[in-house]
């Protein structure tokens, strides 16, 4: 059973009557779920992945005020609930573990992520690494009859397009100078590490402009290429750029595999509208993308992000 599945089914068996029993007064402010960090949370989780911290159980989400009025009886309860279920409990917690089930106030939770509010102007969208995002929203909300939670993670969800084509823009640009240029320069300067860095990097920018591409966020490297095997557009380039990075380090293999990537990303970006171009050189895309920013500031920054 997934950590989802054990964490739903942990919930109906004991969260719900506990919640119904001794909350029924304010089981209308309480919202359920697993979200955020860990394999689990993504439904990226097997068996390897219960070595460690991987325990039955479910977040408890509550505003800043009913923490105040009831958040440590619900604290008490919640601990109270029996530590196995369907013969998972905890083994063994790292030296990192992170304590993020249980009661947390709706603040705690995505101020880890985005601070102390949604953010409002591009800029503010733009100072969030994508991976935040893609923790802040990942997962499940098992029930939310106040609303709060799912009204902050819809808000989030509703990623500005202006930010995504600029992001989009910004990875576009680096596979052009990553892959289709910088990659066979440094294998002829004799820069084999140099050629490496390129070719691994081109695949960091494929995979997160896939994301892109789907309106979707990119979770952090370990699960950057799992994840992007499930999406409906260019997820098959996942199987492709897991061959790139493990091609010999030298032009016969990489470049086709690289300029195929490429072609698929400039022909994805046609079919958005947001080029009309032919070829597929990258980096002409990028300025193409950059058109469509209707923000003049952001449209008129550099190209690149980092």
């Amino acid at each position: 059973m997934k950590g989802l599945e054990l964490a739903r089914a942990y919930y109906e068996a004991y969260g719900k009557p506990m919640l119904n029993r001794d909350f029924a007064d304010v089981r209308d402010r309480i919202a359920v779920g697993l979200c955020g960090h860990g394999s689990e949370c993504f439904g990226f989780d097997d068996a390897v992945s219960r070595d460690h911290d991987f325990e039955p159980g479910f977040c408890l989400w509550l505003t800043e005020a009913d923490e105040r009025a009831f958040g440590f009886r619900l604290f008490r309860a919640y601990s109270k609930l029996p530590r196995e279920f369907d013969g998972v409990r905890m083994e063994n917690k790292s030296l990192f573990g992170s304590d993020f089930k249980g009661v947390h106030t709706i603040g705690q939770f995505y101020g880890f992520y985005i601070g102390d509010h949604v953010p409002e102007t591009n800029e503010e969208w733009l100072a969030i690494p994508d991976l935040y995002l893609a923790e802040a929203t990942n997962g499940q909300v098992f029930a939310d009859p106040l609303g709060e939670f799912t009204r902050i993670r819809q808000a989030l969800l509703d990623r500005p397009e202006d930010v995504r084509l600029k992001r989009l823009g910004s990875c576009v640009f680096h596979m052009a100078q990553l892959g289709q240029y910088n990659f066979a320069r440094c294998l002829r300067h004799g820069e084999i590490a140099a050629a490496a860095v390129a070719r691994a990097d081109f695949c960091k920018y494929a995979a997160q402009a896939v994301y892109l591409l789907n309106r979707a966020y990119a979770p952090y490297y370990k699960w950057l290429f799992r994840g992007m095997a499930g999406l409906p557009l260019l997820g098959n380039l996942s199987a492709d750029l897991g061959a790139l990075l493990q091609a010999p380090v030298e032009e016969g293999q990489s470049l086709p595999l690289i300029e195929g990537v490429a072609a698929q990303i400039a022909e994805a970006l046609r079919a958005q509208g947001l080029s009309a171009r032919q070829g597929d050189y990258l980096e002409p895309y990028a300025y193409d993308i950059g058109e469509h920013i209707r923000d003049s500031a952001l449209r008129n920054s550099p190209v690149m992000l980092d």
